[in-house]
């Protein structure tokens, strides 16, 4: 048995909050190894990067995501009882329930809603001087995915229950007030939603029944009971928050489009397979999740490396999508490697890899993807727009990362309608 090469440091907590991308890749290379053991919060970890280390991650029978998350985490971006610290069983039960919502139509439907709302925006802000995209997109989604789940949400309501979705990604991993913001965020959120389950279940506000609103506070656990309804309003938010966080990559979007001009007139041309080429390459190339976390379930070997019952680990989602091994020139942004993509669940990793319905990897995958396609076609086909000077670097150090000003738009115009 080889022993895991182990990092000298005492403790690598700050140094990978200030590079966490790519903290592991960069120990993995000066290992000479894909894994690697290390300290984190005084705790041992080990961190793996690569295809291999992928399929090892979500072997469901070595692996487990139970009480997993650091407190901090749980108690902003995910909440308690969700679906993401569960296993066996009880995952798959509940991950079937996620699984229902995002039918090729119901995901449709969403997009649709979504293109309508950003066709009111650009013209609202025709008559503005500036806009900052990042917002704007977090408002369009906020508004859409409400709709869609059957959620209400007063037009006057807008700005507040944006404000408390983003707070949930955009100050998780904080340290200060911003993460006291988005503890008191995630308290007003979830006691909105308790709301609207206690509503559905009492008769007095009847959702359509294909609606996540209905569907997950009438949801029945493996025993045939109902969620308990703060569960209830986890999982709600568990459809909500993630739709918003796509405010992330449709900044990025516009961020690519900015950086390769020839890329975005090769879009003008209404090629589906050319808009779905470019957002995979956008989640492939730019950060969004830098790693995902499990602990061991009972010690295994795998490449000659020991891993212990309980030890947990760190799989680099940022760094395999970066791995030279799997890409070819993978710092350089290239949308075209995705005409012959061979559609391995263990390379393209940006949100989990593995298998929708059985693993970790994230079914809102999907409604993403179809989100940054509708956005990207707004940006190119939908309007005119001028960048203002701004600092337009993606800040490596902030999650999710994103260009330092939030992408500032001026002098913006309609060209036509997206459908």
């Amino acid at each position: 048995m080889t022993q895991i090469p182990n990092n000298t440091f005492f403790d690598d907590t700050f140094a990978l909050a200030r590079d966490p991308y790519r903290f592991i890749s960069k120990h993995c290379e000066r290992h000479g190894s894909d894994a690697f053991e290390t300290r984190l919060l005084l705790q041992k970890v080990i961190c793996l990067r690569g295809e291999e280390a992928a399929k090892a991650f979500y072997d469901t029978s070595r692996f487990s995501r139970v009480s997993v998350a650091p407190s901090r985490i749980a108690k902003t971006l995910f909440g308690r009882g969700g679906v993401q610290g569960m296993d066996g069983k009880a995952h798959r039960h509940r991950k079937m329930m996620f699984m229902s919502l995002l039918t090729e139509d119901k995901i449709g439907g969403l997009t649709r809603l979504a293109r309508d709302i950003w066709n009111r925006r650009i013209l609202q802000w025709s008559r503005m001087d500036q806009v900052v995209l990042y917002r704007q997109a977090q408002e369009v989604l906020t508004e859409a995915v409400c709709q869609w789940a059957g959620v209400p949400l007063d037009p006057a309501d807008v700005d507040r229950r944006t404000s408390e979705l983003a707070a949930l990604f955009d100050y998780a991993g904080s340290i200060g007030p911003k993460h006291w913001w988005a503890r008191i965020a995630r308290k007003r959120n979830e006691a909105w939603l308790r709301g609207i389950v206690k509503q559905i279940r009492a008769g007095n506000y009847q959702p359509p029944e294909d609606t996540a609103a209905f569907i997950v506070a009438n949801h029945r656990d493996l025993d045939g009971y109902l969620l308990d309804v703060q569960v209830a309003a986890v999982e709600l938010n568990n459809i909500l928050r993630p739709t918003v966080a796509v405010s992330a990559y449709i900044v990025q979007c516009a961020h690519a489009l900015h950086e390769h001009p020839v890329i975005r007139e090769q879009l003008r041309d209404d090629s589906q397979d050319d808009l779905h080429c470019f957002v995979q390459e956008v989640r492939r190339y730019y950060p969004f999740f830098p790693f995902a976390g499990a602990k061991v379930k009972e010690s295994f070997e795998w490449q000659g490396y020991h891993f212990p019952s309980g030890r947990k680990v760190l799989l680099d989602l940022y760094g395999t999508n970066h791995d030279p091994r799997l890409w070819d020139q993978p710092e350089t942004f290239r949308p075209s490697r995705f005409h012959d993509w061979d559609g391995n669940p263990f390379t393209l990793i940006p949100q989990g890899g593995g298998d929708h319905y059985h693993n970790h990897r994230c079914p809102g995958e999907w409604i993403a993807i179809e989100q940054m396609k509708a956005a990207t076609d707004v940006l190119v086909n939908g309007c005119s727009y001028e960048i203002p000077e701004q600092d337009l670097q993606i800040a490596m150090d902030r999650l999710p990362a994103i260009p330092a000003d939030h992408f500032a738009m001026t002098n913006i115009q309609l060209l036509r309608e997206v459908r």
